[in-house]
């Protein structure tokens, strides 16, 4: 379909045709730009006004443009973007069970006939009438050059590649095959774009995610040593991705030594098999079963991923904690792990009075409180242990980072400067290794 052969179609109504994907909300770009239209061919229009709405969409479509480094035709990559992030009960049986035959792919396939025809609009008369060439700058558009850091590079090549094939569908079925496959292979919402989320409550209660980009790209290679923790966590995180058994996991032991690394190499190691993780603070523990009741029956699995997980003597988050991993009336849904950090092998304060059996008064028994704190940390089926390096790993880790950073030192330097640089900066640890490192890329390589 030539740009010519859909000049003449009117957008509002093209737009009004849309069913499964019709519910977008008005102040959205392309219901406005709708009303656009509908203002422009009921002839009764400040042309000043007009020109000025145009503009606020463009603008709309730059910024989105911008945050995600779109390129070439942003109308293109917005109209993928809608349809790749519209959750609707036809995109989520596709992402959950792929396509199937029956009654709802009838008006789907009516939707991305619509879209196909947005695809292919010409704005040419409205730019001619108005004296703007805003929506012909937009289609055939030169993005700036940008550091990685600045855009979620995932959503953007995912959101590219999908535009780029929908441009080159010569029919409905062709459309519908793209755009189906796409959710069964990668697919809808934010969860089918981000590997990572945090958690933010509304004002109404209810929970939203949060993506978190550009995600530390470290890989377990990148974690020099702990070859045996590496491994178990490999082996449960694989087991789960596969749909087999597998155990919450508790990354227990001293600071710096990796383990929160090792939670993010792992979600980087095993996205493409759709693993997800959901980042939740303690003070936000009373909110898990809402959170676990809206990812339950989606197409991913979840880690839901704890750092730096303790308890205070009179803190009282944990039974929430408790309460999901146990399952309670509800059993905990098959696509859900938690995964924990932790410098407390046992997660909550122990007190010495907890250990005492009778209270003088002989009334309370404390030793059912101390069996409940420990409790906790056991309803993890993994427990791995952290522990700083001795020198010798010290060593290791140090010149084993050093040389993957091109840094060119005599070993028995390397060594001395590491031993000066432990004793200022917090003692033995990877994270001390790493500081160190990056110390001297700022020194010896500059």
């Amino acid at each position: 379909m030539t740009g010519s052969q859909s000049s003449g179609r009117i957008m509002e109504k093209i737009v009004a045709k849309l069913l499964i994907y019709g519910d977008l909300p008005k102040d959205s770009i392309l219901m406005e730009l709708a009303a656009v239209f509908r203002s422009f061919h009921s002839g009764s229009y400040s042309k000043e006004d007009l020109i000025a709405r145009c503009y606020r969409q463009v603008k709309r479509i730059l910024e989105l443009g911008t945050a995600y480094a779109f390129d070439r035709n942003l109308w293109h990559n917005y109209l993928t973007f809608l349809l790749i992030m519209n959750e609707n009960p036809f995109s989520l049986t596709c992402e959950k069970i792929g396509y199937r035959n029956g009654s709802v792919n009838h008006f789907a396939k009516n939707d991305f006939h619509a879209f196909r025809q947005l695809f292919d609009f010409d704005f040419s008369n409205l730019e001619q009438s108005l004296g703007i060439d805003c929506f012909s700058c937009i289609t055939d558009y030169k993005s700036i050059d940008k550091p990685e850091l600045m855009y979620n590079r995932n959503v953007s090549e995912k959101v590219r590649g999908l535009s780029e094939q929908l441009e080159t569908a010569d029919d409905d079925e062709r459309f519908f095959e793209l755009v189906t496959s796409f959710y069964k292979n990668i697919g809808v919402g934010a969860f089918g774009l981000n590997k990572a989320f945090r958690l933010k409550e509304l004002n109404n209660g209810d929970v939203e995610f949060r993506p978190i980009n550009n995600m530390d790209a470290v890989v377990l290679d990148d974690l020099v040593g702990y070859e045996i923790q590496k491994n178990k966590l490999i082996a449960n995180t694989r087991a789960f991705v596969e749909g087999k058994k597998a155990n919450n996991v508790l990354l227990f032991g001293d600071s710096g030594t990796g383990k929160s690394t090792s939670i993010k190499a792992i979600v980087n190691e095993f996205y493409g098999d759709g693993l997800r993780m959901i980042e939740i603070y303690k003070y936000q523990f009373r909110l898990l079963s809402q959170l676990i009741s809206q990812i339950k029956n989606r197409n991913y699995k979840f880690i839901i991923y704890m750092d730096d997980l303790s308890f205070e003597d009179d803190e009282s988050e944990y039974k929430f904690l408790k309460a999901v991993i146990e399952g309670g009336v509800e059993t905990k849904p098959d696509n859900i792990l938690i995964y924990a950090t932790s410098n407390r092998r046992h997660l909550i304060r122990e007190m010495w009075r907890d250990r005492t059996d009778i209270e003088q008064n002989g009334d309370i028994h404390r030793s059912d409180t101390m069996e409940e704190k420990l409790s906790l940390a056991n309803r993890f089926g993994v427990t791995i242990g952290y522990y700083k390096p001795s020198r010798q790993e010290y060593y290791n880790i140090v010149s084993s980072l050093a040389a993957r950073n091109g840094i060119e030192m005599d070993e028995e330097k390397l060594r001395l400067e590491a031993d000066r640089w432990e004793l200022n900066h917090g003692g033995i640890s990877g994270r001390t290794a790493q500081q160190f490192v990056n110390y001297l890329q700022g020194t010896v390589n500059s």
